[in-house]
């Protein structure tokens, strides 16, 4: 086994299935639900990615007063025959990268199927129901998805000279080992991006939560969702011209910079403010 693939473990599975997030990532999706899974279902760390050949490590950011290192780590939840995989985007030499994020997850047993979680950011608002959209790695995947009710009809071609997306990357390459995979994209909207957005952490989880027999209840991010929309709700009441702006969004009109500027300062004032 490479050297740069270090395991800790041996977990116990059978044919298990592989979710993997970026932590780096629009409303920082990929972390929240590789957190809540790993939290709900008790993931145990097995398996780890050395940093050395694929991150920039001369220097460091400090976030909250704490280091952040670039780390890439494998989760497996016992008795779901679930792996987890959570990781800094990297920077350099992504086809090595992806074939150990492959690599381990094939190394005790077949992997059954993958899926990447992705947020883009969205210019609506948070009130409008959000839609799941995925792309596929074979049309056999999207045949099987196609009970869950989400929005494949994505048309796009690389512009020349660019590499494709790092979640594109990795379809293709589990389509070469004939892993069945899919890529998920919730719309986070712009003004929740440096906040928290659980109504797409939710969407994601109860996708996985219903495909892959998870039996995690949910009434915690329900109740999440409920206190987020509250002091939102509470904030339009506050300052008109927040409201105005949402509204605005919500009517499908796009916003001027300013309102913009205005809304996304405001929410995270707010979100300061609850946190601190």
């Amino acid at each position: 086994m490479n050297d740069l693939l270090k395991f800790w473990g041996q977990p116990e599975l059978k044919n298990p299935s592989l979710v993997v997030g970026w932590s780096v990532d629009a409303g920082k999706l990929g972390t929240k639900v590789t957190d809540y899974l790993n939290r709900k279902l008790g993931g145990q760390t097995f398996a780890e990615i050395e940093p050395v050949e694929f991150f920039p490590l001369g220097g460091a950011p400090i976030e909250d007063d704490l280091i952040q290192l670039p780390e890439s780590k494998f989760y497996s939840c016992p008795g779901k025959d679930l792996i987890v995989f959570i990781s800094n985007q990297p920077r350099y030499e992504w086809y090595q990268f992806l074939s150990l994020v492959l690599d381990a997850a094939q190394h005790y047993c077949p992997l059954k199927e993958i899926y990447i979680i992705g947020g883009m950011i969205s210019p609506g608002a948070h009130s409008i129901p959000r839609e799941l959209r995925s792309i596929f790695s074979s049309p056999e995947m999207k045949e099987v998805m196609s009970d869950y009710n989400l929005d494949g009809e994505f048309d796009f071609e690389t512009p020349p000279g660019q590499r494709p997306a790092l979640n594109s990357f990795l379809l293709w390459m589990a389509k070469k080992r004939k892993i069945p995979a899919v890529s998920l994209w919730v719309p986070i909207p712009f003004y929740l991006i440096a906040a928290d957005d659980p109504t797409a952490e939710r969407k994601v989880v109860e996708l996985l939560n219903q495909r892959l027999a998870l039996g995690i209840d949910l009434s915690d991010l329900d109740e999440e969702i409920r206190r987020q929309n509250e002091l939102i709700a509470e904030m339009r009441n506050r300052l008109p011209d927040i409201d105005e702006s949402i509204s605005k969004l919500e009517g499908r009109v796009r916003l001027s910079e300013e309102e913009s500027q205005n809304l996304v300062g405001e929410i995270e004032k707010l979100f300061r403010n609850r946190k601190g």
